[in-house]
């Protein structure tokens, strides 16, 4: 190259993690976009600021396209993490973008619900000022009747992504068969997709309702919750909802997929074409349900639970593959105080775990260095493909000219022991406590502005953006 460029920034020496391969090469940063990847850039862009990636990884920054913060579960019980400290830890994660959910709630008397125009409104409140991220909203359908006929305002207004439970009735949140169906048939019509939490809520109530008693409870403790949450729970509902997406031909995502079952009927599912995806999370990758037994094991309670070590081999299985699109950490994270709260009834759990700061050093480490995937794959499991199916290519996703400059640099000699009391997430505590794991970004790049430098957050409170979506 033998003119000079003008370019705010330059990444420099390290090896660049492209859609179309791994290659070492400089990039280069102006008006917060990826201007251009290649040799010699450093050499011909006078003034710029070199970041010197020499021997480091260079990576698209990461899309968790599902946490849970400031996560409102029952009176008085709010997820610890709000959008500060989140996105402070997604950072420190190299997690440049979230996409987290406003989910219309019951009004007082519980027979009519707030609008999800209402819903939107108040998370975007919550969010502007204090997200250190980009950020989106995925826009919950928890009353079909009323929500239904707000789904094309809610697409048009940049949220195309709706989700549905098939549990929590008691909090008010879930539909059944038909109103999933009607609503597959909706998002069909508008170019729009549902994404579906699927358990079987009758057989689950059933279940539940068995194994709670008092001389169960004191005998078993938290390994109630892995027991009345057998893998037939999650496998029956995934298919009966992919019949359903089949039926009415529209595209459906399977929320934190956690049984080797289910990876097995999306897999046979996408091979007869029905457009059905699924993410699965850190947790069901690395954790087994022999956690409950531990003196401390009510902490680990999410929904769905995690597995047996099976179902883990088999969600790598399907990472590598392609039947399962995504790695995303449905983070939920409350503190040890809060999940105390419990009592010793199994049923009075909050459910979810920290996740943001570990959801790419949980990759790397047990994916890439354990030969499970390629860096590649990885990178389009934690970025290209979360981009891609919700809306947000090619604006996110990939280092290539265009594109947000969201990067991220890695030194993959480097490990770091997991400690919850140096971490950014309020819980206090993590999942992976003393675990050592490389893949903690030395450098986070948020549209082109160095958010973590040197493994430490030093990105402003409120910059990140809101980003209006529309799918492919």
């Amino acid at each position: 190259m033998s003119q000079g460029i003008n370019l705010d920034k330059i990444v420099t020496r390290g090896r660049v993690v492209t859609p179309s391969g791994v290659v070492k090469a400089d990039v280069g940063i102006r008006g917060g976009k990826v201007a251009a990847v290649g040799a010699g850039l450093a050499a011909n862009a006078a003034g710029a600021r070199l970041i010197d990636a020499r021997g480091c990884l260079v990576l698209p920054g990461v899309i968790d396209a599902h946490t849970h913060l400031e996560l409102s579960i029952g009176p008085g019980l709010v997820s610890c993490d709000d959008f500060l400290t989140g996105t402070r830890a997604a950072a420190r994660g190299g997690v440049t973008t979230i996409i987290d959910f406003a989910t219309p709630a019951r009004k007082a008397g519980g027979e009519t619900y707030e609008s999800m125009s209402e819903a939107l409104d108040a998370r975007m409140k919550l969010a502007e000022g204090r997200a250190m991220a980009d950020y989106s909203f995925h826009v919950c359908i928890t009353n079909w009747e009323s929500h239904g006929r707000e789904m094309r305002a809610m697409a048009r207004r940049g949220c195309p992504t709706f989700k549905m439970f098939t549990i929590y009735a008691d909090r008010g949140l879930s539909s059944d068969d038909a109103a999933i169906f009607r609503a597959l048939e909706s998002a069909r019509d508008l170019g729009a997709m549902i994404t579906l939490h699927a358990e079987s809520p009758s057989v689950l109530a059933l279940l539940v309702g068995r194994m709670h008693t008092r001389a169960l409870m004191k005998k078993y403790g938290a390994r109630l919750h892995a027991m009345t949450r057998p893998n037939f729970i999650e496998a029956e509902a995934v298919a009966r909802a992919v019949c359903w997406s089949r039926a009415t031909g529209c595209p459906l995502h399977i929320v934190h997929m956690s049984t080797g079952e289910g990876a097995e009927i999306i897999g046979k599912a996408q091979a007869r074409g029905v457009r059905v995806m699924a993410e699965t999370c850190p947790q069901y990758l690395v954790l087994d349900d022999s956690v409950f037994a531990r003196r401390d094991g009510h902490l680990y309670a999410c929904s769905p639970q995690v597995k047996k070590p099976e179902d883990s081999r088999r969600l790598w299985e399907g990472l590598r593959d392609g039947e399962i699109a995504m790695l995303a950490t449905d983070t939920c994270a409350f503190t040890r105080s809060q999940k105390a709260a419990w009592n010793g009834d199994f049923t009075r759990i909050p459910m979810g775990l920290p996740g943001l700061e570990t959801l790419l050093p949980i990759a790397y480490t047990h994916g890439v260095l354990k030969k499970r995937l390629t860096l590649e794959r990885m990178c389009a499991c934690l970025s290209e493909n979360p981009a891609r199916i919700m809306g947000l290519w090619p604006q996110k996703g990939a280092i290539a000219p265009g594109a947000d400059a969201d990067i991220i640099i890695i030194d993959p000699s480097k490990t770091m022991r997991v400690d919850a009391q140096h971490m950014e997430t309020n819980a206090g505590w993590s999942p992976y406590q003393g675990w050592e794991l490389a893949g903690f970004p030395r450098v986070t790049i948020s549209r082109g502005e160095v958010i973590v430098d040197d493994y430490k957050v030093i990105g402003r409170e409120g910059r990140g953006q809101w980003l209006p979506r529309r799918l492919p």
